[in-house]
This record gives structure tokens, sequence and C-alpha cells, in this order.
């Protein structure tokens, strides 16, 4: 296991959060992986906390995998409940006990390079934004079931066109912000897979929030889960909720 945590006691500057619904097997061994390349990539001065939260896994969550992070990573927090409430949901819980001055979440599987991680951070760090947006490259989209690149570009062009966002993407699964953009973000209502979308909104009706965008690259090999109608439907119930609320 990587021995550089051992050392690391002083107060953390970082917030890592990352929901967790029945990940692949090998996913904490896959975490500690990540962790340990992204150190070599941050400040020497900067140290993580880790918040994992369990959000109603069924399977792959071994309590030996939890201790396994307890006893790895110093500056570790593990919340659980026992029903699936969704991504948004669980991101929401994580951040509300969050204490560093930035945070950062992403997905339990790490799908985004690190140094697009240390990216956000330093983008965070220098303190020219409180919301940094991870922005997939064009190469991300070679990498895609075909389905959900026609909907990923179909949802870019409402939010586009009917939401006027400042930033089209907002399905990247890496986004970090400071304690204003943590306010914002605690605002959020959606359970479920466009938490970002209306993040993204509630910022753009704050004139005081400012906003980045961070381009960002996949990791090679990632498996992407399968979107459903029934999860299509439920998250188009969520975009017109949040479209009535621009019309207001």
């Amino acid at each position: 296991m990587p021995t550089l945590f051992a050392s690391m006691t002083a107060a953390p500057a970082l917030a890592l959060v990352l929901p967790c619904f029945n990940p692949l097997p090998g996913w904490a061994n896959n975490i500690l992986e990540s962790l340990s390349r992204l150190y070599t990539l941050l400040p020497p001065d900067t140290l993580i906390h880790l918040y994992l939260v369990n959000d109603g896994s069924t399977r792959n969550v071994d309590p030996a995998e939890v201790m396994l992070l307890e006893q790895e990573v110093p500056h570790f927090t593990y919340l659980t409940y026992s029903a699936n409430r969704g991504k948004g949901y669980a991101l929401r819980m994580g951040v509300e006990h969050v204490q560093e001055p930035i945070c950062l979440f992403t997905d339990i599987d790490f799908p985004y390079e690190e140094r697009s991680i240390a990216s956000l951070y330093a983008t965070l760090r220098a303190g020219g934004c409180d919301l940094a947006v991870g922005v997939r490259d064009e190469a991300y989209y070679q990498h895609v079931p075909a389905t959900r690149r026609r909907i990923s570009h179909l949802l870019r062009g409402l939010t586009r066109n009917l939401l006027h966002l400042p930033v089209s993407d907002t399905q990247c699964g890496l986004k970090g912000f400071n304690a204003t953009g943590r306010a914002v973000f605690l605002q959020t209502t959606t359970d479920r897979y466009l938490f970002d979308l209306e993040f993204l909104f509630l910022a753009s009706r704050q004139p005081h929030v400012r906003v980045e965008p961070v381009l960002v690259s996949l990791k090679p090999g990632v498996v992407f889960s399968k979107l459903n109608s029934r999860i299509l439907l439920t998250e188009g119930a969520s975009f017109l909720k949040i479209l009535r609320r621009r019309m207001l």
C-alpha cells in the first residue's frame, strides 16, 4: 500500500468527496493508487481529506475494504446509509461534512486523469474563481457509447440555448469549489444525475460567484454505466424543473 500517506498528520487543505454505489471490484486499491499518483502532482504541503459516501450499495462494498482505507489514509471519513438516494444526494451529504477550504468531487473509479484533478485544485488555489468546472475534451467522446454521446451533446445544446449557463458541459464528473461555491452546492435539491446542471444554474443566478472551466482528460478503459429509460425519464423531469425555475 502507498506508504507516502503514513506521515501526513497536519490539517488537510483539500477535501475529496467520492460517491459510492455498487463499485467495481478492487475499488479500494484503485483509490489508494490514484491518491498516490495525485499526491505527486500536488504542491508538497497539500494534504487530502478523503470523504467516501456509500449511497446504499447492495454489493462490492466489503467492510474490509473500508477498513483498508481507514488504515492507509490518515484523513478519512466514511458516511453510509441503507437506501440508494442518488449521486447528487450522496455528494451533498459528503460536502455537508467538509471543513477544508477547497473541495473537489469525482467518481469512485477516478475516471479522469490525476493531472486533471491537480489542475482543478491549482485553479481554485490561485483564487481566481469560486467554482472550477471540468470540461471534457473532444477525445472524451471517442471513448463513450453512442447513446451516451448523443444524450451528452443534446444536453449541452439545451444547456447552452435554453439555460444560458456559463459552461455548457455540465455533466463532467469532476468539479471543485471554495467556501463560496460550497454554499451554492448545498442549495441544490436534485438527487440524481442532473444535480450538476442545477448546481451551475444556481451559480449562474448569483453574480458574485466566479465560475471557470478547466479542460480535463478521461483515462483509457473507463467503464460507463448504462442509461436506461427510467433514468432518462427521471432526468428529463429534473431538467424541466430547472427550466421552469429559469423562466421565473
